[in-house]
């Protein structure tokens, strides 16, 4: 794999952080995304990068030449820290709702 590097373009960098040129929020409609979803789209997320990865690890042991070892560690890599972020965020929610649960009204 051939890799060239780029020169930094900060217009471009900025309007990927949801920034204006300069530096504030861009007013975003309101789209309707909830929490739920969100949580949805991230857990559907880990789990693809999970199911790639086992596939890269399948493709490997068949010894596949087209698939390198170090892809496939990449790709194992990301999943373990995608499951490990999503198990945190699993932790906290608990976490936030025992506190709430314990609330004296």
């Amino acid at each position: 794999m051939d890799l060239k590097l780029q020169p930094f373009n900060f217009a471009s960098a900025v309007a990927r952080a949801g920034l204006t040129p300069q530096g504030q929020p861009v007013a975003k409609p309101a789209s309707g995304t909830n929490f739920a979803d969100a949580m949805s789209s991230a857990l559907k997320s880990v789990s693809t990068q999970q199911n790639e990865a086992s596939r890269l690890q399948r493709e490997v042991q068949l010894d596949n030449p087209t698939v390198s070892l170090e892809e496939t560690m990449v790709a194992m890599q990301k999943a373990q820290i995608g499951f490990q972020a999503t198990l945190q965020v699993r932790n906290r929610l608990v976490s936030a709702y025992s506190e709430i649960m314990n609330m004296q009204v």
